[in-house]
């Protein structure tokens, strides 16, 4: 039996790479204060609000049954160790997309899966590498004002058209944009579930860069266009 699928986020992201790999899955929205606790370093978080996520939402079945998996993900931007969260405001997202600026930082995206009935539990992580551009103040009040960076960690979507923040990455461009493909189809794949597209395919579909599914490394060094 095919197992039912639970995605705990309200991200439309997210919600089109399960779609984009051929699965069907319902939605439900987690509740938990993604507040980092104190001294927690990036990845530490990044796990642990990814799990909290699937808890929460098993926490919301009445009676889940052996076939429901729920999958959770959540990602963080960090630079020199400080997490660089969804911004409070648009001064918040401003100081960010200035520290970011013609600097490296690190994207880290947990993904989990979780079995609620037998409360199996696995995760994990993609850590990339991103290097920003040196765009311009005037660049990043016009980015800001789109409203685009106010729900997104670290106040910018590496996918903008427009604003186009990222002049290099090592690691994976999907995991960037909030799911890392590849580990997400290896967990599925331990609870039995085969995904109908790989992620090969679908990356394909979404940039016209390498994916780092085709790397034996699971990493890839990406240059994009100035």
């Amino acid at each position: 039996m095919q197992p039912s699928l639970i995605l705990a986020s309200a991200s439309r992201r997210r919600q089109q790479f399960l779609r984009d790999l051929g699965l069907a899955f319902s939605i439900r929205l987690p509740d938990i204060d993604e507040t980092p606790l104190p001294g927690e370093d990036p990845a530490t978080m990044t796990v642990r609000l990814a799990e909290a996520k699937a808890q929460a939402v098993a926490q919301q079945l009445a009676d889940p049954g052996e076939h429901v998996l729920i999958i959770a993900s959540d990602t963080t931007v960090a630079l020199d160790g400080e997490i660089y969260g969804k911004p409070e405001d648009a001064a918040d997202a401003v100081r960010m997309l200035r520290a970011l600026r013609n600097r490296t930082h690190e994207v880290i995206s947990a993904v989990t899966v979780l079995q609620p009935a037998t409360f199996h539990c696995a995760t994990r992580v993609n850590r990339t590498a991103v290097t920003m551009r040196n765009y311009s103040d005037a660049e990043i009040a016009a980015y800001v004002a789109s409203g685009d960076p106010m729900d997104k960690a670290g106040a910018y979507a590496i996918q903008s058209p427009d604003f186009a923040p990222v002049c290099a990455l090592d690691g994976c461009f999907a995991s960037v944009m909030g799911l890392p493909l590849v580990e997400l189809c290896e967990l599925l794949a331990t609870f039995g579930v085969a995904t109908p597209r790989t992620p090969l395919q679908v990356c394909g579909e979404i940039n016209p860069f390498p994916c780092c599914a085709a790397s034996s490394g699971r990493s890839v060094h990406i240059e994009f266009a100035s």
